[in-house]
């Protein structure tokens, strides 16, 4: 039997991954056991349902300790036999995702950060129901009101903004969440470079009769669990969404953190926000999901386990610092940053003000020289998705490899010579007559990069 080509791009995309530096500041790099578990025989495993709640008491926290789910034999609530041993590895998921954000309860079974956005207005909305969320335009999510998304066509999605300095706009967040009275108002985004105030939040949803506080948190997750993030379920909130990737250096998928009452799915409860964590369980299965992938369950309990660790904190500060060392080093090379700089772990470049050029052409560009991000709308863009203004770029992946702040320094040097390359050509057709002058870039990228090497390859 001839050997399957794909096995062939996989070990293509290997090498590209470890000549090249990763700066898209969603993506990272697992460890070799989250990758182990991931690749591992609970993919042959059918498990829709949940594990067993039998025996909850007091506090939610003790039910959802270790101890308890290694040592018992659990009855469970799914729909085919032999869940021994999947409704153990399910509970250390949901226990370490609950230990590592202070949640009184995890679904860790949403297959990405967009399911379990949508099992969460699905627990809590009615069709037609208003729900207020960072627009698009201003660094919010697909998922939170896109009009190409299928939530917004169930859903009335009204979007806030921000002001000049890149912040949201509190003033007219509380104006029209006061005017729209909506079932949930939404932080969340996925190009903003500061730290919300959920302080302020809680108390504008306070005067909303209702009103769900709820966090999408995808892209400063790690950051969270790290200690170098605010964690909005200390501030008041009642759910936090987030991917188990990006910073959270986990599997690809999602995860719902709730606080209120924990118990079990199959009796519908009252529709209070005390039992949001129950009516987000249905809300996943059956509501938005059929079976649960327990593979990558299981590499989700490995990737908690990790972050719940001394040394993620270290890891979590140093992506931070790189972000802010990275973002100065820019500016200096003429670079005009969105909000001037980065609170977290994205910078967001307005490529037309800094050199007249468009973020799908740096984008290109900086492809051929091993340097990988993503072109991103700004705020003021007007024009199409596909040819936006500006770059988005992080450090969650750089810092994983151990790249520190003398190596952002270098990659802003990079980014600038790229640069003054576009801007000479003038057209991004033409980029091609510049491929001696970028292959020089790319074998200096290819030499750094070689030094730091990527977790889980050889």
């Amino acid at each position: 039997m001839s050997k399957d080509p794909v096995f062939d791009l996989i070990k293509s995309e290997e090498t590209r991954q470890k000549e090249g530096l990763e700066l898209i500041p969603s993506e990272n790099y697992v460890s070799a056991n989250v990758l182990k578990a991931a690749g591992s025989v609970l993919t042959n495993k059918y498990s829709e349902g949940y594990p067993s709640f039998e025996g909850i008491s007091g506090d939610p926290k003790e039910y959802w300790s270790e101890e308890k789910i290694t040592d018992e034999k659990l009855a469970n609530y799914r729909y085919y036999g032999g869940q021994d041993n999947i409704d153990k590895i399910e509970r250390l998921a949901i226990s370490r995702a609950c230990k590592l954000f202070h949640a009184d309860h995890a679904n860790v079974q949403p297959h990405s950060g967009a399911n379990a956005n949508e099992a969460v207005y699905w627990a809590w909305c009615e069709p037609g129901d208003t729900i207020l969320a960072m627009s698009l335009p201003a660094g919010g999510h697909l998922t939170h009101g896109a009009k190409v998304t299928r939530s917004a066509h169930i859903y009335n999605f009204v979007g806030y903004g921000v002001d000049e300095s890149g912040d949201i706009d509190y003033k007219e967040l509380e104006r029209v969440a006061i005017e729209e009275q909506p079932k949930i108002i939404l932080i969340g985004y996925s190009a903003f470079m500061k730290i919300p105030d959920f302080d302020r939040v809680a108390k504008i949803a306070k005067k909303i009769p209702g009103c769900l506080l709820m966090a999408d948190m995808a892209h400063v997750a790690g950051l969270i669990a790290g200690g170098v993030h605010p964690n909005p379920l200390d501030h008041g909130f009642h759910v936090m969404t987030t991917t188990t990737h990006k910073t959270l250096r986990g599997p690809r998928g999602g995860l719902i953190l709730s606080k209120g009452n924990v118990a079990s799915p199959l009796k519908k409860p009252e529709h209070t926000i005390e039992n949001i964590p129950i009516l987000i369980d249905r809300a996943v299965f059956p509501g938005t999901q059929g079976g649960p992938l327990e593979h990558i369950i299981s590499a989700k309990a490995v990737a908690f386990g990790e972050a719940l660790q001394p040394e993620f904190k270290d890891y979590a500060k140093a992506i931070v610092k790189n972000a802010k060392t990275l973002a100065d080093a820019l500016k200096k090379d003429g670079f005009v940053l969105q909000g001037d700089g980065t609170e977290n772990h994205l910078v967001l470049v307005n490529m037309v003000k800094s050199f007249g050029i468009d973020g799908k052409f740096f984008e290109r560009a900086l492809d051929m020289v091993g340097l990988n991000l993503n072109a991103n709308s700004l705020p003021t863009d007007k024009g199409a998705a596909f040819r936006p203004s500006g770059v988005r770029l992080g450090t969650p992946a750089i810092t994983t490899r151990g790249l520190g702040v003398e190596e952002m320094k270098q990659i802003a040097s990079w980014m600038r010579r790229v640069a003054d390359i576009c801007v000479g050509l003038g057209t991004e057709d033409r980029l091609a007559e510049a491929a001696e002058e970028l292959g020089k870039i790319r074998a200096e990228v290819r030499t750094l990069a070689l030094k730091f090497p990527v977790p889980g390859i050889r």
